[in-house]
């Protein structure tokens, strides 16, 4: 099988890893991939936000799997595209698609799915902003009804804040924010494969989103994740499956928009129950990363099948033992003003440190053939151990490897889940 990875990120260069270790994958290809990537695969110039240059690069490469990693490529409809050359592609349509790229969509799907999710209320001026604001109170949360790369979300005290980012949302072209109720309690990421009737989930796992120690600062793309959660009840997948994946994947093919891909539920524990977050329609990044980590069986035959409407008869994903910790090198500046260009260095003692191994994301070659940063989120640095604590220390070891300029990244990704500070829940509301 050749199998075309679209994208430029960590979550690529860990679904390419995984790939290239299948023994039913004979060639990996990326568009376009970036500077790591580069160094375990064929990549290829490509314009991820045009549908129609995926499909013709699919085609022009004969490739028999596509699999599209970013949400704008998949919001845009590039499945589609590729499905219409008779391709199969592992993202759903672009109307499916619209699980991640309207939340006030999202929501009205979970509400005929009868999804526990945030009470919510959609606005389209300030006026109505204010007065939801004040609806639900403090502390406030507001987010962009579009895409917005991970960053569209705001959670404050200040009622100022929260205004000016709807004001900034409304400004540059978004019709709608989504101003929604506070949902305490932690916070699990969890991936579900799907082919349209059949759900498959791979393993639980928690990001984190602040930029800074402790979950102050601004949200960024994620700045580290770790799985599985020792935490968790033995029953939260199950009960995530039955009370959300399950009830919105039937809803999706009820309503005609049948969602083949990946659906990434994002969900918090709260005191009251499973409450929905958000929706995605693609793998997440950082948590992907920690999750293929321990991955024991191939890839593509699960993301084959869910392509081909075959997922029933797939073998189930298998899993290693232990953990995984993932830690984000990011840029100086980032997220407001990420600094690019600077070298990158000490890669290779990184990947030295045992159980540890670094994927790329914002990295590319200068002229002369330096490694240098050219996004702000530059790479993660992926840690396994037999104990959540084995894998932090390796992955925090080989952080302090990396040189960067100015580089920053968090030190307490799974600190709380190590300490016993991360509550433990039970899913039943």
């Amino acid at each position: 099988m050749k199998v075309l990875v679209v994208g430029s990120g960590g979550r690529e260069h860990a679904l390419v890893r995984s790939l290239l270790r299948d023994p039913g994958v004979r060639t990996v290809a990326a568009a376009p991939g970036n500077a790591g990537i580069a160094a375990d695969a064929e990549v290829l110039p490509l314009d991820v936000s045009d549908p129609g240059a995926v499909a013709d690069l699919a085609q022009h490469i004969a490739a028999d799997l596509v699999v599209v990693g970013p949400e704008v490529a998949l919001v845009n409809g590039a499945a589609d595209a590729v499905r219409a050359r008779g391709i199969a592609c592992f993202g759903p349509s672009a109307d499916a698609a619209r699980l991640e790229g309207s939340k006030t969509y999202a929501k009205q799907i979970m509400e005929a799915a009868g999804v526990p999710t945030a009470d919510s209320q959609t606005c389209e001026t300030l006026a109505e902003v204010e007065g939801s604001l004040d609806s639900f109170g403090p502390p406030y949360v507001v987010k962009d009804d579009g895409l917005a790369a991970g960053k569209g979300v705001v959670v404050t005290q200040s009622r100022t804040d929260a205004i000016a980012h709807a004001e900034e949302c409304l400004a540059k072209g978004s019709p709608q924010v989504v101003v929604e109720e506070f949902l305490d309690g932690p916070e699990v990421s969890l991936f579900v494969i799907s082919d349209g009737t059949t759900c498959r989930p791979l393993l639980p796992a928690q990001d984190f989103k602040r930029v800074g120690d402790g979950d102050v600062g601004p949200n960024t793309g994620g700045m580290g994740a770790y799985c599985p959660l020792p935490w968790a009840p033995d029953d939260l997948v199950a009960a995530i499956m039955r009370d959300v994946a399950e009830p919105t994947i039937a809803e999706m093919a009820r309503s005609g928009n049948p969602f083949e891909g990946v659906l990434y539920c994002g969900l918090a524990l709260t005191s009251r129950g499973l409450r929905v977050v958000e929706f995605n329609c693609r793998f997440g990044d950082p948590e992907i990363q920690t999750v293929l980590a321990l991955l024991d069986s191939p890839l593509s035959p699960l993301l084959d099948a869910a392509a081909r409407g075959r997922l029933a008869e797939a073998d189930p994903p298998r899993w290693r033992s232990g953990f995984a910790v993932n830690v984000v090198i990011a840029s100086q500046g980032y997220p407001d003003r990420p600094v690019v260009g600077d070298p990158v260095s000490g890669l290779a003692e990184a990947s030295a440190v045992e159980g540890v191994h670094v994927l790329h994301a914002g990295t590319s070659r200068d002229p002369g053939g330096e490694l240098v940063t050219s996004g702000g989120r530059v790479l993660s640095v992926v840690g396994t151990g037999p104990s959540l604590a084995d894998a932090r220390d390796r992955a925090m070891r080989a952080v302090e490897l990396v040189r960067i300029r100015g580089c920053q990244h968090r030190t307490d990704i799974a600190a709380d889940a190590i300490s016993g500070l991360t509550l433990p829940f039970r899913p039943t509301a």
